[in-house]
């Protein structure tokens, strides 16, 4: 087989525009105007508003290109494209090869009649999406953009990233590239045109079968041979067959199976499958390879004392989902690199997340997402690439090319061991299916929304079947949320499926409303805050730094968003006394809020087993939702959430009215261990009230109440405001999980206001340091920064208190001395935020 590499350099024109400039494939047109300076960057204060008229243009990529003669000679060539956003018009020397209108599919064409031995050109002309999504809303006036999104453009008629016309954490960016890799091949006797591996767990032994269809360009007879390889072990099994009819079966049988695991549960282990297309002669034709995990990964719901189960299960074994819900990586994608995926990924699992939910605003990840999440125990839940819009299911022309969308992604991605479901949608049954008829004077947005059997003809019938055909495997769910029982409209039904619960946030209710949800999976629930200030003085200028200024609202794209977290932290916290103190402050009030829901939610098992806040990451810098903000800066969240997921979690559920704290367990591992539950009282001045402790056992896969503090006569005396409940676990002598528990608010809490925290610092071999901090009285949420530089810390926003000295590691991001960390290292608690 024959290759030519059609990346790299291109030439991009406006057309009826400016004269061409260089272009870099894959990638699109916006990057390509930033990279050569004929924009301001938007996503520096208001420049967003700038760069509109990008989106109303058209655009062409043109360049020159070998064609060998060797390449020419081969029964057929094909042009390749991963990856065209969106409408676009592709010619080959001046003749035109297709017109593409979908941005999530991959196209092939032979062209070899378009060819010439030598030089040819190809030129993809980009017509904008926004003038044909005006024209079809006109028509057909369905609910077909967002709120917060583009006012003048409706993404729902074209396929097409729906978070490029704006979100509600996004800019509004529309643009059109070339977005993923580009080539031709050539090839005569036969090539691997699609494989699709499954598995049977057995005794101990897994049969993997291997199903493989071919092109063939001749009648040359051709075997295929299948080998799976470890790395610690080297070829495991290898079979050849030959190839009958264009397809070829093939079984491998692994006797001592390494199985793949999520995060915490075990290895990820992963093999190396390789089939090749040989000719009568052993010659390689073709070569398919992917890594893949042994394993079963499966949705189970089953009748229960609550109603029906929503959990997945792992190699037989049930496990609590934990982790985010995962947006695209820069709302620039031609910006987007490997570098970016790992450090996202390694961020999730360091903060002992399992599981992350593609939303299905965004785009099919690219390959090197999955291959990550394989690699570091990431389960996947995908949703298809539709979100919160009606879709004109009801077109033929549409339902047709959504289905080899829908091939097209299954058949990539069905491999990779983190894949563990498979949605339909995000929020169309909560926002946009008309189960039952509007009432009378309602809205017209009511009226715009889809009838039952326009829904169902796509998320419940056509996507079932593309996944129970391709990946019988993998399990399907219509959409999120979904109540598979009763009143389809009652989407967030307590007793099955899974729950979007934005009470809190949209709904305002407190943080305690959380404890009252008994919900099965929770797969969408947030709360916001803003970046730190170092990411937040990247794209302001000085006078730009108030809450409620232009540039401010402008990188906040809820439209309740600064004022709910204002409520919220006016609520919990005192007000705090500068610009740069209210982003952080309401960091804290964002950990805050979602600790309280995922610690209720783990202590709930195995009623509830499943919670993915809203959301990890950002596509820009913003007040938002995410725990990593959009510069990879870990906000308080993310390190709260190292703790709250941690596989053994100690926790307390306090009354006040009663003066009572119960002191839980949650352990995600397979095996119980002895270990000693300690507790501490003191007064806010850190004075020792009351101590004990308990030997325990801790549960397997689930919660237990470890003992309940009664500390009503403590309560009396000294009030709520001066008592703090300090909750320790320990096994084997090392504290595994600790605990903070208040009867009041923090802006109650009669804190010290200098606290005397002291810091000890020491440079470890590898570059980074130690430090070692103390306090002489309680110091609550304390936090580091490195003045100068970025660093990375192994922990930040902790509780101290007297007689403990908590550890952490420092990595600065630059070169510095033990001197340098001790000058520029900032300690702050929450009584320095007021």
């Amino acid at each position: 087989m024959k290759h030519v590499d059609l990346n790299g350099r291109w030439t991009l024109t406006q057309v009826g525009g400016e004269p061409p400039l260089p272009a870099r494939v894959p990638g699109d047109v916006m990057n390509d105007l930033l990279r050569a300076k004929r924009i301001p960057d938007p996503f520096i204060r208001e420049n967003e508003r700038q760069v509109q008229w990008i989106g109303e243009a058209d655009w062409v990529y043109e360049r020159a290109f070998t064609a060998p003669a060797a390449l020419l000679r081969e029964e057929r060539v094909l042009l390749q494209c991963d990856g065209l956003d969106t409408f676009a018009h592709v010619q080959i020397n001046g003749k035109t090869v297709a017109r593409t209108d979908n941005m999530h599919r991959r196209y092939e064409w032979d062209v070899k009649p378009l060819l010439r031995a030598g030089k040819n050109t190809i030129r993809v002309t980009f017509h904008s999406v926004n003038e044909y999504t005006r024209k079809r809303h006109r028509e057909w006036a369905i609910r077909s953009r967002v709120g917060e999104g583009h006012g003048a453009a409706y993404p729902s008629w074209v396929r097409k990233q729906a978070c490029n016309f704006g979100w509600d954490w996004g800019p509004i960016l529309v643009t059109c590239g070339i977005w993923r890799a580009i080539r031709l091949i050539g090839y005569s006797t036969g090539r691997i045109e699609d494989v699709e591996v499954r598995q049977v767990h057995a005794d101990g032994r897994v049969e993997v079968g291997i199903g493989c269809r071919v092109s063939r360009a001749g009648r040359e007879t051709v075997r295929v041979r299948a080998t799976l390889r470890h790395g610690d072990e080297g070829t495991v099994a290898e079979r050849v067959v030959t190839l009958r009819g264009g397809r070829a079966n093939l079984a491998l049988d692994v006797a001592e199976p390494r199985l793949w695991w999520p995060n915490g549960m075990g290895e990820q282990a992963l093999y190396d499958l390789e089939v090749t297309l040989l000719d009568k002669e052993e010659r390689v034709l073709d070569t398919w390879s992917r890594r893949i995990g042994l394993r079963t990964l499966r949705l189970d719901r089953h009748a229960d004392t609550w109603g029906e189960s929503f959990q997945f299960v792992v190699n037989g074994v049930p496990f609590f989902a934990k982790g985010a819900n995962w947006i695209p990586v820069d709302a620039v994608l031609g910006r987007r690199t490997p570098a970016d995926y790992r450090r996202l990924i390694e961020d999730s699992a360091a903060a002992n997340m399992n599981m992350l939910r593609v939303w299905g605003g965004g785009i099919y990840e690219d390959d090197v997402f999955y291959d990550l999440c394989d690699e570091l125990g990431i389960c996947v839940w995908q949703d298809f690439m539709y979100a919160c819009m009606a879709y004109p299911t009801w077109e033929r022309a549409f339902m047709q090319n959504v289905e080899a969308e829908a091939r097209d992604n299954v058949r990539r991605l069905r491999h990779h061991p983190c894949l563990a479901l498979w949605c339909g949608n995000n929020e169309l049954e909560q926002q946009v299916v008309r189960f039952k008829p509007p009432p009378k004077g309602a809205a017209k947005s009511a009226r715009m929304r889809l009838q039952p059997k326009d829904y169902s003809r796509l998320f419940d019938q056509l996507l079932a079947k593309v996944v129970g055909e391709l990946a019988p495997e993998s399990d399907y769910w219509p959409s999120s949320p979904h109540s598979p029982h009763g009143d389809r409209s009652d989407f967030n039904n307590p007793t099955c499926g899974d729950a979007h619960l934005w009470d809190v946030w949209h709904g305002r209710k407190p943080f305690e409303w959380y404890r009252t949800c008994n919900h099965r999976f929770n797969s969408e629930f947030g709360f916001q805050s803003f970046p730190e200030p170092r990411t937040v003085y990247g794209f302001t200028a000085k006078e730009d730094r108030n809450i409620t200024t232009a540039v401010m609202e402008h990188h906040q794209r809820s439209g309740i968003g600064n004022t709910v977290i204002l409520q919220y932290l006016l609520d919990w916290f005192r007000m705090p006394a500068s610009f740069d103190l209210t982003l952080w402050l309401s960091q804290i009030l964002q950990g805050m809020a979602i600790k309280y829901a995922v610690e209720h939610w783990r202590r709930s098992m195995p009623r509830g087993m499943g919670t993915l806040y809203w959301q990890l990451n950002d596509v820009w810098p913003v007040a938002s939702w995410s725990s990593i903000d959009y510069p990879g800066r870990w906000k308080a969240l993310h390190y709260m959430a190292r703790h709250f997921f941690a596989p053994v979690l100690v926790s307390g559920l306090e009354d006040p009215a009663k003066g009572l704290v119960e002191a839980h367990i949650t352990s995600d591992l397979r095996k119980a261990a002895s270990g000693t539950l300690k507790w501490a009282v003191t007064d806010a001045a850190g004075r020792r009230l009351r101590q004990g402790s308990k030997r325990v056992r801790t549960p397997v896969n689930g919660n237990r109440k470890a003992t309940t503090l009664r500390l009503g006569d403590l309560l009396a005396k000294h009030g709520k405001r001066d008592l703090l409940v300090w909750l320790e676990l320990s096994v084997k002598g090392q504290p595994l999980s600790t605990n903070l528990v208040t009867f009041a608010r923090p802006k109650h809490l009669e804190l010290a206001d200098r606290p005397g925290i002291t810091a000890r610092v020491a440079r470890n071999k590898d570059g980074s340091f130690q430090v070692t901090l103390t306090t002489k009285q309680p110091a609550l949420w304390t936090w580091m920064e490195l003045d100068g530089s970025d660093a990375r810390f192994s922990d930040n926003f902790v509780h101290l208190r007297p007689g403990r000295a908590v550890e952490v590691t420092v990595t600065p991001t630059r070169d510095l001395t033990a001197a340098q960390v001790r000058k520029h290292l900032r300690i702050r608690s929450l009584v320095d935020t007021f």
